[in-house]
């Protein structure tokens, strides 16, 4: 890998865009580092040495001025979560389909490599186990569709153009620092911890079985840095077209299961009494099988990617150090 190499993350003020940022300088401090983000919910505007430009993504022009030399584009902006997608329709559809469709044509017109994230929200109930990029794609939510339709696109632009990596993700927990702000998301377990902190009870919605798979935000951070890595030999190498890879861990416990998990660690360490509350599921766009394992032998294999973390200790450690 040359030392010009020139990496732009989107979305870089956000959860998992500046962990990646993070990660990129802390490895490597010899390339050329762009970050932007359009703010609507991410507020990293400095991290390390790298200052995050106010740019939206759903805005051509300007887009292409402020990816202009990247070599390797990680696409992290979006309107992610079923909630806020259904709420703001409008805005998740120009963001997560006009907006990614933006960002692959500029690295169709420019050569540059790309990684995108969508999610398993594009599969709807899965059929069978464990889950794979490969089965159909039949999402329940607005969510799902958008990120389906950002998928589509990329596949369609990087045919003979640019070398792409696509991971379907699994549901992230966990948190991180930058600049000595922490930086974190209210996904289930985050939430879970959150409301064990403030002594209030755990709701979980019904039935409590759904099962999902979990995985931490530094490991889903890490996976796009191994990316950027080997997109930039791909490149290089002249490989055009879409690859790809599921980013999930080994644990894929029941909604309920996890409540009781915050709950017992929560007892251990800080000594709080917090009840669980089963209550009427407000989504009905929601997968509800019981099982959720993921095959990652690919990006295993490939990008020699594996989880780190695992839900107990990180669960531990945020209620230790609150």
């Amino acid at each position: 890998m040359s030392n010009s190499t020139h990496v732009a993350v989107t979305g870089a003020a956000g959860y998992i865009g500046s962990r990646v940022l993070h990660q990129l300088q802390r490895d490597h401090p010899d390339w050329t580092l762009t970050a932007v983000d359009n703010f609507y919910l991410g507020d990293v505007r400095t991290n390390g040495d790298v200052d995050v430009q106010h740019v939206d993504i759903r805005q051509r022009e300007r887009l292409e001025a402020a990816l202009d030399g990247a070599d390797v584009v990680l696409h992290l902006a979006a309107i992610s979560g079923v909630d806020d997608c259904d709420n703001k329709r409008d805005l998740a559809y120009e963001v997560n389909v006009q907006g990614t469709n933006n960002v692959a044509w500029f690295c169709q017109e420019h050569g540059a490599a790309l990684c995108f994230p969508f999610s398993m929200a594009v599969l709807g109930d899965p059929d069978r186990f464990p889950i794979t990029t490969d089965m159909d794609r039949d999402p329940l939510n607005w969510y799902g569709k958008t990120k389906v339709l950002g998928e589509s696109a990329i596949e369609d632009f990087a045919h003979g153009a640019f070398p792409a990596h696509l991971f379907m993700i699994s549901n992230l927990y966990g948190g991180h620092e930058i600049e000595g702000q922490t930086v974190s998301k209210g996904t289930v377990i985050n939430f879970f911890v959150n409301r064990a902190l403030a002594g209030e009870p755990l709701t979980v919605y019904e039935p409590g079985t759904q099962a999902r798979n979990f995985v931490h935000v530094k490991d889903v951070a890490n996976a796009f840095c191994l990316s950027a890595e080997r997109l930039v030999d791909e490149q290089a190498a002249g490989a055009t077209g879409a690859q790809k890879f599921e980013v999930a861990s080994d644990e894929d416990p029941g909604v309920m299961q996890v409540a009781e998990l915050v709950q017992r660690i929560a007892a251990e360490e800080r000594g709080l009494d917090v009840d669980v509350s089963l209550v009427e599921n407000p989504r009905s766009a929601e997968t509800l099988v019981s099982e959720f394992g993921v095959d990652t032998s690919a990006i295993q294999r490939d990008l020699d990617w594996a989880p780190e973390q695992s839900i107990e200790s990180t669960v531990r450690e945020l209620l230790r150090e609150a």
